[in-house]
């Protein structure tokens, strides 16, 4: 019997060649769409799930608050919580710290190595995460004074091997005992390093006076915690708030506060996006957008089917009529036509791994990430495709193997058989379905293209252009200074260099340097408010051109300014000044040292407009150590670049000469933006293809069931335009319908998504009518190219279709 199905199947596959075709391939489309998102979704979603200990990994975030008012978030903060959480609340079965030391040089024997992600870390850090460990002892390795633990990739670039362990390195004048060599980071990871330092390494730099890792005032601290089985977090988040709270009222007058939180480890890379964080996070409402799309295309290639299966049931009625006639059971025709579209289910499965191997490197450039043919080897892969071709083959299969079964035998003989109005009804709901999908995808699609290109056109209120930035030199600590003065001397002879300026931070990158009790001098303890503070050289704000408000900028012509100090408006407003004049002449309280406010600047965009103004003081430091930004005239780049790498390699000898330039390295943050909105273009487009290509054989099939009926018209005079009109109509009303519906939508669906950045778009009626007539011309060209074909027939060959 089954044998008998599947030889029927293939004479209808092979009696109906277009149909077919459409079929196979709009399955086929949709399925490797479906599962290469799926690819990125899972991924996106992997996030630190290698951990075993992950469900009681909590990441300490923390809120900062002036006189109530929340002033900063952290994805770390002080350094206290982590030592005081687990002395106070026995929940708390474990802690490590992790902070930042950003960039180092790494030094043995003759090989010099630029390490760009450096962390001190505490002991109990391989107790917590799971990064394996090829050689050391997980329990030690982080314990003593001095040590460190490199990635395999570290290891084999500065020793030649993996077996490193015992070796000696050099840092600064600082020399390092390697007691681990851990495998290198997995990507999806939120953190990820170069090298971890004891954290007891950095309790000795700054000493046992400081107190540092007992300080609720200081930040920059990520802190980790791991709860004990059964622990409820947010009963134990809600217990530190009284604790918290009383250790800053000792702080009277202060006005300070804070509010600590446990972040779940594998929340951290889609939901979070606070200060401090160690990599760079995805976006959760991005990647469950992207599965939708994913969904939506599946579902438009299913119903693709169902409809044209069911409008071309009619054809074989009579098939049905007879075998039901010969004794067939209705139990015996839905298993041939399920059969029928399981085959069709499991063709398509089969082109759609091959579309997925032809075009995996494409989707790997638009996507970002790196996905190779190992894909087809990851379980997750096939059970994905095990579970769409079942899925497939039940929601496509099923609703028209009822239909075509319940066809009557006595009707059918007797010729009476016609497409009844509720099968009608529904594969127009279905088509409705199709195209309010993609009027909604194009929507959105449209408006991430125009908020991507609105953040990048958009002014910065600084010039960042023909910038060149040269990174930190690590080595020279002592003669920075004299160095740096060297080097920019000799530099600005080149009449293509206009400047050099040293500053802590750069445009492009967040300011690292948060302050907190700066307030006006004479003012009470409680007005102290936090502000990030860029340190710059003489030169820093008069090179990326400031544009001045009100005073003056640092100048060496005043021997008095590295007391001084320049706001920009979002500080005169935090200060408390209403107006940027007010501003000048004021003293501040710095950490105990008097400052002058001698200028206002605008505000400009540190960051990409995803973010808002920040308040920001700019303090003239003369020695200032930090990343060297270089202004230099592009019509003679080459010659330039080596005229600066020499005097870079005469005046900071054994440091390397890394450089970038601004404006690309600005631009870098809206990268996860772009990629987001190609992805979500690139299956937009599939997934109207996939919506036109049913359509495709939806109108050649109903052009045919009218062949007759367009002759009789012609043969009546109706004119060609009037045939169209009438083979238009009604695919022009369920396009309508389907903009009517998803319209609001996707007003709804972008209005939320822009309110996630600061600086955003107008919702404007182009972005909805744009991609309705889009649709609507593609849809009427899908109609036009079959319907102009049949209003030309000559209608004596019309009438004779039977």
């Amino acid at each position: 019997m089954i044998k008998n199905y599947l030889l029927i199947a293939f004479r209808n596959l092979s009696k109906n060649k277009a149909f077919s075709f459409i079929n196979i391939t709009g399955l086929a489309i949709g399925m490797a769409a479906g599962l290469l998102i799926i690819q990125y979704v899972s991924f996106e979603l992997s996030f630190d799930n290698f951990h075993t200990k992950k469900d009681r990994i909590y990441r300490v975030s923390q809120d900062r608050f002036n006189n109530g008012k929340l002033s900063t978030q952290w994805a770390g903060g002080a350094f206290a919580p982590g030592n005081a959480f687990k002395n106070n609340f026995p929940e708390v079965e474990d802690f490590v710290k992790v902070v930042g030391n950003g960039s180092l040089l790494a030094v043995y024997k003759d090989q010099r190595l630029t390490l760009e992600k450096t962390y001190f870390a505490g002991k109990s850090f391989f107790n917590i995460f799971s990064y394996p460990l090829i050689s050391g002892d997980p329990k030690t390795a982080l314990q003593d004074v001095n040590s460190a633990v490199i990635t395999e990739t570290v290891a084999k670039k500065l020793f030649g091997t993996v077996d490193a362990v015992g070796k000696t390195f050099i840092w600064d004048v600082n020399p390092l005992k390697v007691t681990g060599v851990m495998k290198d980071f997995p990507a999806n990871t939120h953190f990820k390093a170069d090298l971890l330092l004891s954290y007891s390494t950095l309790m000795k730099f700054v000493g046992p006076k400081n107190d540092l890792d007992n300080a609720w005032e200081n930040d920059g601290c990520l802190t980790y915690l791991l709860l004990k089985p059964g622990v409820d977090p947010k009963a134990l988040e809600a217990k530190f708030v009284p604790f918290v709270n009383k250790i800053y009222a000792q702080y009277k007058g202060s006005g300070e506060g804070a509010k600590y939180y446990l972040q779940p480890l594998q929340s951290i890379h889609l939901y979070s996006h606070l200060m401090l964080e160690a990599e760079p996070n995805g976006d959760g409402k991005s990647v469950y957008l992207l599965a939708a799309i994913a969904i939506f295309v599946i579902i438009i290639a299913w119903i693709n089917y169902i409809n044209l299966a069911t409008a071309k049931g009619i054809t074989r009625a009579k098939e049905v009529g007879v075998r039901k006639t010969l004794g067939s059971a209705k139990g015996q025709l839905l298993s041939q036509f399920m059969l029928e579209a399981m085959l069709l289910n499991g063709m398509a499965i089969v082109l759609s791994i091959i579309m997925i191997i032809l075009f995996l490197p494409i989707f790997s450039a638009i996507s970002g990430q790196y996905i190779t043919l190992t894909l087809l080897l990851k379980p997750i892969f096939w059970i994905a495709v095990i579970c769409l071709f079942l899925l497939g083959s039940f929601f496509s299969g099923f609703y028209p193997a009822v239909v075509l079964s319940n066809f009557k035998p006595v009707e059918v003989m007797k010729g009476k058989l016609s497409a009844s109005p509720k099968g009608i009804l529904l594969r127009k709901g279905m088509v409705v379905f199709q195209f309010a999908a993609s009027i909604f995808l194009l929507i959105f699609s449209l408006t991430v293209y125009r908020q991507v290109s609105y953040m990048q056109r958009q002014k910065l209120g600084i010039n960042i252009d023909q910038t060149l930035i040269i990174k930190q030199p690590l080595a020279h600590v002592d003669s920075f200074y004299r160095s740096m003065s060297a080097f920019k001397n000799e530099s600005l002879r080149d009449p293509s260099i206009k400047s050099v300026t040293v500053s802590t931070s750069i445009p492009g990158d967040p300011v690292g340097w948060n302050a907190g009790g700066i307030k006006l001098t004479g003012t009470d303890q409680s007005q102290g408010k936090q502000y990030r503070i860029i340190g710059g050289d003489y030169d820093y704000l008069k090179a990326y051109n400031a544009k001045l408000i009100t005073g003056r900028l640092f100048s060496k012509d005043f021997t008095t300014d590295p007391h001084a100090v320049v706001f920009n408006v979002k500080a005169t407003q935090e200060m408390g000044f209403e107006k940027p004049e007010q501003a000048i002449g004021k003293q501040i309280d710095f950490w105990g040292q008097v400052y002058t406010i001698v200028g206002v600047v605008d505000n400009y965009h540190q960051q990409s407009l995803h973010d808002a103004f920040d308040a920001v003081i700019f303090r003239c430091i003369p020695d200032v150590r930090g990343q060297v930004s270089v202004k230099i005239n592009t019509g003679n780049l080459p010659q330039t670049i080596a005229a600066l790498k020499r005097n870079w390699n005469a005046f900071f000898p054994g440091d390397e000469f890394n450089y970038f330039f601004l404006d690309q390295h600005f631009n870098e943050q809206y990268h996860a933006d772009k990629q987001f909105g190609q992805v979500f273009a690139a299956f937009t487009g599939i997934g109207i293809f996939v919506a036109c290509l049913g359509l495709f054989g939806l109108v050649s099939f109903t052009i045919v069931q009218r062949t007759k009926e367009i002759g009789i018209r012609k043969v009546l005079g109706a004119s060609v335009n009037s045939i169209l009109q009438l083979l238009y109509k009604d695919f022009a009303q369920l396009v309508l319908i389907s903009f009517i519906i998803s319209a609001p939508l996707g007003w709804y669906s972008i209005h939320q998504w822009l309110q996630t950045y600061a600086f955003r778009i107008e919702i404007s009626w182009t972005l909805f009518v744009i991609p309705f007539i889009a649709v609507a011309i593609i849809a009427m060209a899908t109609v036009s190219y079959l319907s102009v074909k049949a209003a030309l027939m000559n209608p004596v060959k019309s009438i004779k279709t039977e």
